[in-house]
Parts: C-alpha cells; structure tokens; sequence
C-alpha cells in the first residue's frame, strides 16, 4: 500500500471536514448559540491541524491503484465520522463518545438511525450539522472534492469506484473530474430547487435547508421528535416527491438535460424503480385504507413510507409499526431492495435485483434447454461477466455480514424482529426499523458493542461492502 499518499488524502478530507464546521458555527451565530458556534469553530480547528500534519510527508508516487482507493476510502469515512462526533461531545448534548459516533456516523452515511429521544432539545447548531451531514455524504465526499481539486489524474477513478453506489461505476464524460463536477452540479441544482419549493411550501429557512439536505441526500434526520409528522400535507407530498426523484440513478438527470430523453428513460431499473414504488404504494394504501379518515390521507402516508423506505429515507409521517403486518412486510421488503444505482439511496439497488432475477431466469432456461446460449443483457446490451460476478460476490458477503450482525446484537437479549430490522435499517442506511427500534423510538436501547457492529454496517453498507471490508485484508497493508 501506498501509505503515504492515503495519509495525504485522509489530511485533505479532514481540511474539507474543516470548512464544513464553520457553516453550523455560523448557524449557533444567528441563533445566538455562542457556546455551540465557538465549539464547532474549535473542532474546526482541530480538523485543519490533524489535516495539515496528515499531509506533512507529502508522497512522492501519486499512483494511485485500487487497493489504496479503497483503502482511503473506508479511513476517510471512518475519520471523518469520528471527528464528526466531537462537537456533539465538546457540547454536552450528546456527552457519551460511541453515541455522538453513532450518530455522525448515521449522518454522514445517510442512514438516519439516532441513539436521541428529544432530537428538539439540540441547539440548531447540532440540528443544522445533523441535516448538513446527510447533504455532505449522500454523493460522496471523494466526488465533491474531485469535482473542484485534481488530485491523481485518472487514477481518481478507483476513488469514485469505491465511494459511489450500484455494481457498476462509469463516467459520464472522458474525465473524471468533469464527471464529478456534473454529479455535483445536478445535486446542488436539485439541493436549490428542493429548497426553494420547501419555502414556497411555508416551511421556514431553516426547515427548508435541513429537510432539503436530508432529502437530497436520503438521509432521514429530522428536526422535531415526530419527524415529518407536524409538516403540512402539502409540504409531506414535497418531500415524497424529492425522496423518490433522489433515488433515481444521476445519469438519467445527466441525459434529459443533453437532449437524451430515449435514453433516459429507456433505462429497466429506472423502469422497475417506479414500478416497484407505485405498486407498493397501492397495495399499502388499500390495506390500511380503513385507519385513516378517507382514502386520500390513507394514499399520502404509503406513498410517502414507500418513498421514504425503498429511496432509504427514513423519514416518517405515522407511526407504521402500528401497520398490518402485510403493510410492514412489504416496507420491509423495500428495505432490501433500495434504490437506483448511481443515486444517494442505499440498499442492494434495483439494478442488482434485476441481475439477480434475470441470473435465475437464465439457470432455469438452461435446465429445460441445456444447448441454449443465451447472455444476461441489461438496457439490450449484455452484461460484462465482471458485473455479474461482482453481484453474486456482493450478495453473496451482503447475508453473511447481516447474520454475523444479527447474531452479535443478539446478546443484547431485544426480540427478534428487533435485531433483525436494526441491522437491515444500518446496513442499508434506512434508519427506522420495527417494534423497539421503530420510527417512534430509536436505537440508545442497543449496548455499545452492538453500536460499534451497527456504526460498522452503516459505514459498510454506504460504502458497497468492499471498501470496509479490504482492510480487515492482511495483503491490503502489504508495501508494493
């Protein structure tokens, strides 16, 4: 491994994570949070210094190959939250560590899950660098700082391989960098006018950004105890429709702004996505039809729920572990499924599913006609084997680790269904589970061990599972 050079790029995420802190130190200042502002300006601080002495031994070879994109992935993440944690700390808001690390860990990985039970009782320094981290990882860290630094030339390409989402990355242009610029061009661009539809929709300035950067970024961090609950109808409908068009693979955005519109929506995950969502929605809708004043209401809770749960939101507008249990078994089943690749959204991916599907339909054939050659084709183009055999391989570690972390919360003695949707509610970054962990409570129940195995699986599942998992590896340390 190329130590040096991560060093150099955990240094630079750290300098960034910096710049990012002044904006709730800003936030403490207009609400006149002296003592949260000065703190955040303080971790600030702290950031830039461990930054500037992580760059110190600047590298002499730039190359920069997979193992150590990979590897300087996962530590970035992984510092980035554990600084992401002190304010909370240094504030007395949140005064246990593994819990504040809980916590930004679910932020920066767009997961939502949170060990508070009076989320009001932040200052709105907190509050706002909640939602902020939501806006922060949900495209990633690593494309927004090749979007306007160039760091190793093309070889940044294994950085955007091991930060982005779906079993296949690949440029939009010739150049990385263009290509990071366009990803974060459409995500501010959807951030603007997200926020501008929140304000015309009454929400106030700071409602509009934070509900905007959680949505943006499908995150799930609320600023009132009942999440979206006391929002307006219309501003619930708002944000349904931005969580779902947040999970829509960027490249289809990418498309009909180029004129591509044949292109764009000839895509069968985006296809499949909407399908998924509306089915859903209907089938939900007409189970709980009878809970709800009229069909309408009954309409706009599962769309919402569905949209929250399949785009791994997390936002909740009731509390739908009072569901049926055919209700909770389908939002269950969404929690697997996910979004697009390619999007902020979490969760196996739709495109996964649709290889998988389409892996078992060609077994079958084959046993009924054993002579047939016939490839998996995806959008009428075959599937490279790669592709295939690196979802087998995801799935495959995918069941293994949420066992492993089902077995290990185990010994916290919580039910079943508990445990089961915790981990299924981290790994795939949804946020709210059932029964104990359910949108009406949250996961401080869990010991600090099984925080440790939840803050893992958070960082795991945002990440694909690789980038976590290859430095457990003894060969990834090796020097070249």
């Amino acid at each position: 491994m190329n130590l040096s050079l991560v060093l150099y790029i955990i240094g630079s995420i750290l300098q960034f994570e910096a710049g990012f802190m002044l904006l709730p130190a800003i936030t403490g200042l207009i609400y006149g949070e002296y003592t949260e502002a000065l703190t955040y300006l303080g971790v600030a601080v702290l950031c830039l210094l461990c930054g500037f002495a992580l760059k110190l031994a600047k590298p002499e070879n730039r190359d920069l190959y997979m193992r150590d994109g990979f590897a300087a992935v996962a530590l970035s993440w992984i510092f980035i939250s554990a600084f992401g944690a002190f304010p909370f700390v240094a504030t007395g808001e949140i005064p246990n560590y593994i819990d504040a690390l809980f916590e930004a860990s679910s932020g920066f990985t767009t997961t939502g899950a949170s060990i508070l039970s009076n989320v009001e009782a932040l200052s709105h320094a907190s509050l706002f660098w909640r939602s902020f981290t939501h806006w922060i990882g949900g495209m990633g860290v690593f494309v927004f700082i090749m979007a306007i630094l160039p760091m190793m030339g093309a070889s940044t390409m294994n950085l955007m391989k091991a930060e982005s989402t779906g079993p296949s990355v690949g440029k939009l242009v010739p150049r990385v960098k263009d290509t990071a610029k366009i990803l974060y061009g459409l995500y501010i661009a959807m951030t603007i006018i997200g926020t501008i539809v929140y304000l015309l929709s009454g929400m106030n300035l700071f409602e509009a950004l934070t509900m905007i950067f959680g949505t943006v970024g499908t995150g799930g961090f609320g600023i009132y105890n009942d999440s979206i609950a006391s929002f307006t109808p219309l501003q619930q409908n708002m944000i349904t429709l931005f969580m779902i068009l947040s999970g829509v693979n960027y490249s289809v955005y990418f498309c009909i702004i180029r004129g591509q519109f044949k292109e764009a929506f000839s895509l069968e995950e985006v296809k499949w996505y909407f399908i998924i969502i509306f089915a859903s929605a209907i089938m939900i809708a007409i189970d709980i039809r009878n809970m709800y004043p009229n069909p309408g209401v009954a309409l706009r809770h599962s769309f919402f729920q569905v949209g929250s749960i399949i785009t791994t939101t997390g936002y909740s507008t009731v509390d739908f572990d009072m569901w049926s249990q055919f209700s909770k078994t389908i939002l269950v089943m969404l929690m697997f499924i996910g979004a697009c690749a390619g999007s902020t959204g979490g969760g196996i991916k739709v495109s996964r599913i649709l290889i998988l599907l389409k892996s078992v339909r060609k077994e079958v054939n084959m046993m009924i006609h054993p002579h047939m050659v016939k490839r998996i084709s995806v959008n009428g183009k075959p599937l490279q084997d790669e592709t295939l055999r690196s979802t087998n391989v995801f799935i495959a570690i995918y069941f293994v680790l949420f066992f492993i972390s089902v077995l290990i919360i185990g010994v916290d003695e919580l039910d079943f269904t508990t445990n089961f949707t915790a981990v299924a509610a981290t790994i795939n970054n949804i946020g709210p589970g059932l029964n104990a962990v359910g949108p009406s409570h949250n996961f401080a129940l869990y010991s600090d061990l099984s925080k440790l195995v939840l803050i893992f699986n958070m960082l795991a599942g945002r990440l694909e599972l690789f980038p976590m998992l290859i430095i457990f590896a003894p060969s990834c340390w090796k020097k070249y």
